[in-house]
Order: structure tokens, then C-alpha cells, then sequence
């Protein structure tokens, strides 16, 4: 690693969005340090980028986790001055059924952990003047979505985070920005019926599911100097399902 080259956090990138987005980061010449919540799949991040960056373990629902994985990347490579909030997890189920732990694991994972992970990386960020946060949010935080309020919950606010982050680190020469995705090829689309998914196509006017790279490529822009003058905005990366 050179002493110009910039180094990446991606949460969440042992698969789907998340190997995508840390694959196309390390082609742009950015190390790239992924994260995962097992050692097997920090290794299996390790192994993809090769050269090109790492694999650390890190429970976004521990501080003092999120603590150490980033002393090891600092050790290893240095402080990240991009950071990528993608991890995220899922419980749905109707309110009436929800149960406190359903919610509480949801919010805490994904917009909670978001603000631990950030928070910890803005002081390497601020004495750089310089940063990249990106934070992956969905198409359903403006949509809504049946069965889905902690998750979309956790997704709208993560838009209002950003936005109020970047007002406060501007100043500093640091973009704050969220990426909302809709219907993307993923182990978990993959999961759904053939009619759930021709559902979905029906209302999509590009009539495709969007690809992981088409994600990745947006990230990256975000990412880059060329977006420099780009902040506090929402990205919608969903074939024209939900036009604003």
C-alpha cells in the first residue's frame, strides 16, 4: 500500500452488495478493508481482494469490537478516511407480531451501528480534511413496505442521519451521502417465490432486477474526488420503482 492510497471501511462486505462494493473499491486502487461478523467471513474477504485490502471481524452492536477491528486496520494499513455503512439485517414480521427483540436487533444493527462505526472513524476523518461516508439506505424508507417497520425505520433514519451528519462535517472537506437500492440480485431476493418476484418486475419500469455491481458503481462514485461538491443527498438506485 502506497502512502497516498486511501483506505476503505465496508461493513457488511462478505457478500451481496457488501463484496460488491468492497471489490469495486480495491479496482479503483483504494484499499479496502471489509468487515464481517465471523472470522470465515473475514478470511473470505481477505481472500477476494487479495492484495487489495482485508478482512476484519467486527459486532456492530459492540463498541469496544468496532474499537479493536479498527486498531488492527490502522496497524496493518492505516486510519480509513472512507467509511461505507452497509451491514444490515433483517427480522420482518407485523407490528402486531413483532416482539421487542425483532425491533430492538434491527435498529440497533442497522442505523445504531452505523453511528458507532461512523463516530469512531470521524476522528481520523477530521484530521485528514478529507472523508468519504457513504451509508446504504432502500428504496423502502420512502416506500414503506408491509412487515417491514423496523427495517424501514432503521432505513428512513439513516437518510435524516446523513443529512444532519454532513452539515456538521462539511467544513472539514467530508461528504455524507446514502445510496438507497430497490430490487437487487442478492442471496436474499433469491429467497422469494417466482411469483413475489414477477410482482415486483410488474412495477418496475426498467422490468429487471438491478445488479450488485450497478450499487457498487454509485458507492464508488460517492467515493471519489470527482463527487467532491456532492453531499446530504439521497442516491436512488431502483430502475424507476419509486420516482421522487
Amino acid at each position: 500500500m502506497s502512502d497516498e492510497q486511501k483506505i476503505a471501511l465496508v461493513t457488511g462486505a462478505s457478500r451481496g452488495i457488501g463484496k460488491a462494493i468492497a471489490s469495486h473499491l480495491a479496482a479503483t486502487g483504494t484499499y479496502v478493508a471489509g468487515t464481517a461478523t465471523s472470522q470465515a467471513g473475514a478470511d473470505a474477504i481477505k481472500e477476494q481482494l487479495g492484495d487489495g485490502g482485508t478482512g476484519l471481524v467486527m459486532q456492530l452492536r459492540d463498541d469496544d469490537a468496532i474499537a479493536s477491528a479498527l486498531e488492527v486496520l490502522e496497524a496493518q494499513a492505516g486510519v480509513p478516511t472512507i467509511l461505507v455503512n452497509n451491514a444490515g439485517v433483517t427480522r420482518d414480521n407485523l407490528l402486531m407480531r413483532m416482539s421487542p427483540e425483532e425491533w430492538e436487533e434491527v435498529i440497533d444493527t442497522n442505523l445504531t451501528g452505523a453511528y458507532r462505526v461512523t463516530r469512531a472513524c470521524l476522528r481520523g476523518m477530521l484530521k485528514a480534511r478529507w472523508g468519504r461516508i457513504v451509508n446504504i439506505g432502500s428504496v423502502v424508507a420512502r416506500m414503506g413496505n408491509p412487515g417491514q417497520g423496523n427495517y424501514v425505520a432503521s432505513k428512513a433514519a439513516i437518510e435524516g442521519f446523513s443529512r444532519s451528519l454532513a452539515l456538521e462535517v462539511a467544513s472539514r472537506n467530508i461528504t455524507v451521502n446514502t445510496i438507497a437500492p430497490g430490487f437487487i440480485d442478492t442471496d436474499m431476493t433469491d429467497e422469494l417465490t417466482e411469483e413475489q418476484t414477477q410482482t415486483m418486475l410488474d412495477r418496475i419500469p426498467l422490468r429487471r432486477v438491478g445488479r450488485v455491481n450497478e450499487v457498487a458503481a454509485a458507492v464508488a462514485f460517492f467515493c471519489s474526488d470527482e463527487a467532491a461538491y456532492i453531499t446530504a443527498q439521497t442516491l436512488e438506485v431502483n430502475g424507476g420503482l419509486y420516482a421522487i
